[in-house]
């Protein structure tokens, strides 16, 4: 793949093609061991474009490679008080199986990356599978590593609670 064929801009949520590639690549995603395993609920692939739509602090990028939607990053702006700048967290990172390991999720990490400077972010965060070593090995090309404050303390964990 050239890198002059590959184009990744933001979703235009009033196009339906586009709104539609977003939940496919997702759905893809999902569907695989590393995104979970199951598939979209079909009430997610109902209103997942609209939901993130309404959200100005949502950033959503597809990648494009011959008129196909070949990839996309799920972002979301947050605020770092300690830096008291605003930081995107990498929310979701998605590629088509068939366009893996082509350099398309490496050009969705730098678009994200060049927006975050362009907001005048701080930092970029992402959470990733401990197991996941494909996704890890291009976390670490592109500069991410674990987030501490002070080595002796150890390393952030990512912890959830579920609410109904």
């Amino acid at each position: 793949m050239s890198a002059t064929a590959l184009e990744i801009r933001p979703v235009d949520w009033l196009k339906s093609d586009e709104s539609q590639a977003v939940v496919e690549v997702l759905n893809s995603y999902a569907s695989h061991a590393v995104g979970g395993g199951v598939p979209l609920s079909s009430e997610v692939r109902a209103n997942l474009s609209a939901e993130l739509a309404k959200r100005p602090q949502a950033l959503v990028l597809l990648a494009w490679l011959g008129g196909q939607a070949v990839g996309l990053v799920i972002a979301f702006e947050g605020f770092s008080t300690f830096a008291c700048r605003p930081l995107i967290n990498i929310h979701d990172l998605a590629v088509l199986p068939k366009f893996q390991c082509r350099g398309v999720g490496k050009a969705l990490m730098a678009a994200v990356e060049a927006e975050a400077q362009r907001r005048g972010c701080c930092k970029l965060t992402l959470e990733v599978l401990e197991h996941n070593q494909h996704a890890r090995k291009l976390y670490a090309a592109v500069g991410f590593v674990s987030y501490q404050l002070d080595p002796a303390a150890g390393s952030a964990l990512f912890l959830e609670k579920k609410l109904a």
